[in-house]
C-alpha cells in the first residue's frame, strides 16, 4: 500500500519513519528540503506537491497544527479532495475540533473518500518509538481498512465511534493531561517550600494512587529543568482552546480546564510557548518565588 504523509514535523516525521520500517511505500512532500532528503534516504518517494502525492497514494495521512490547516489541505482550492482517487481514505491524525472533523468527513464522503479522525497521544518520545495511542473515529469498515497502517505507528488504536469521536476523545485526553501536569506542579512547589527533596517525593508517590503516565513523563523533566519540547505549551493551549470552544457551544461548564488554559496563556505571554508543557511548573514557581 502506498501511503501519502503530509505534516512532517515533531510528531509526523518519526511517525512516517515507523511506516517505512513497517515496509509501507511512503510518498512525502515537505516544504523543508532537509526533511525530504532525510526521508528519501530512508526509502520514501519525494514529490513536488500535494496533488502529485494524492495521485500516487491509496491512503493519505495528515498531521497538521489545527482545524484551519486541515481544512485548507483537504478541502481548499488546491486541496486533496480534488486529487484523491475515489475509494481511497484520509487519516487525519491532527488534533482539531470535532465539529471540523465531521464537516471534513462529510465532504469527503460525498466524493466516495473514506475519512478517519485519529488524533494521537504520547508526544515526541512515543512517536519515535512507535508507541503512541491513537483514538479514532469513523465508519467501521474504513477504520478496519486503516487499522494496520495506524498500528505501524502506535501501541494502541481504539475506535471510539463515528467521525468526530476521535477528536472528542482527544479533548478529554488533553483536559486530563493538563490538569495532571498542573497538579504535579502545585505539589512540587509546595514540597519544595517545605524543604523536602522532590526526587524523593516523586519516588515515594509514583507507585501509589497519585502515580500516572503524566507523572512519570513530566516529573523528571521538571526536576532536571529540561523543557525541550516533546509537546509544546503552544500546542496544548491550542487544544484547550478547542476544548473551551466546544464546551461553550454545548453549554458545558469546565472551570478547572478554564483555569489551566489561563495558566498556559500566561506562559505564552512570557515567551515560553515553545517549551514542553512540563514548563507549566514555571507558572507556579513564579507565583511562589521558588525553583523546584
Amino acid at each position: 500500500m502506498k501511503i501519502g504523509f503530509i505534516g512532517l514535523g515533531i510528531m509526523g516525521k518519526p511517525m512516517s519513519k515507523n511506516l517505512l520500517k513497517a515496509g509501507y511505500e511512503l510518498v512525502v512532500s515537505s516544504s523543508k528540503s532537509g526533511t525530504n532528503q532525510e526521508l528519501q534516504e530512508l526509502g520514501a518517494h519525494v514529490v513536488p506537491d500535494y496533488e502529485t502525492l494524492a495521485s500516487k497514494s491509496e491512503t493519505i495521512i495528515t498531521m497538521l497544527p489545527n482545524s484551519p490547516e486541515v481544512r485548507d489541505v483537504i478541502l481548499g482550492e488546491e486541496g486533496l479532495i480534488h486529487s484523491i482517487k475515489p475509494g481511497s481514505a484520509v487519516i487525519d491524525m491532527s488534533s482539531i475540533a470535532p465539529i471540523a472533523s465531521r464537516e471534513i468527513g462529510a465532504e469527503l464522503a460525498d466524493k466516495n473518500i473514506g475519512f478517519i479522525d485519529a488524533p494521537v497521544s504520547g508526544g515526541e518520545p512515543k512517536a519515535i518509538d512507535g508507541t503512541i495511542s491513537v483514538m479514532a473515529g469513523g465508519n467501521e469498515d474504513v477504520f478496519d481498512q486503516c487499522v494496520p497502517v495506524m498500528e505501524a505507528m502506535a501501541a494502541s488504536v481504539t475506535r471510539t465511534g463515528d467521525v468526530g469521536s476521535g477528536n472528542s476523545t482527544k479533548l478529554a485526553n488533553q483536559i486530563i493531561v493538563a490538569l495532571n501536569i498542573s497538579a504535579i506542579s502545585e505539589a512540587f512547589v509546595l514540597t519544595e517550600k517545605l524543604g523536602v527533596d522532590n526526587q524523593a517525593v516523586y519516588n515515594a508517590i509514583r507507585g501509589g494512587l497519585a502515580g500516572s503516565t503524566a507523572l512519570d513523563a513530566k516529573a523528571p523533566k521538571m526536576l532536571e529543568g529540561n523543557f525541550d519540547p516533546g509537546f509544546k505549551i503552544d500546542l496544548h493551549l491550542k487544544d484547550l482552546n478547542n476544548v473551551m470552544e466546544t464546551a461553550t457551544n454545548l453549554g458545558v461548564p469546565l472551570p478547572l480546564t478554564a483555569s489551566v488554559r489561563e495558566t498556559l496563556k500566561a506562559l505564552t505571554a512570557d515567551d515560553l510557548g515553545e517549551e514542553d508543557h512540563a514548563a507549566i511548573v514555571k507558572y507556579y514557581e513564579k507565583l511562589a518565588n521558588i525553583n523546584v
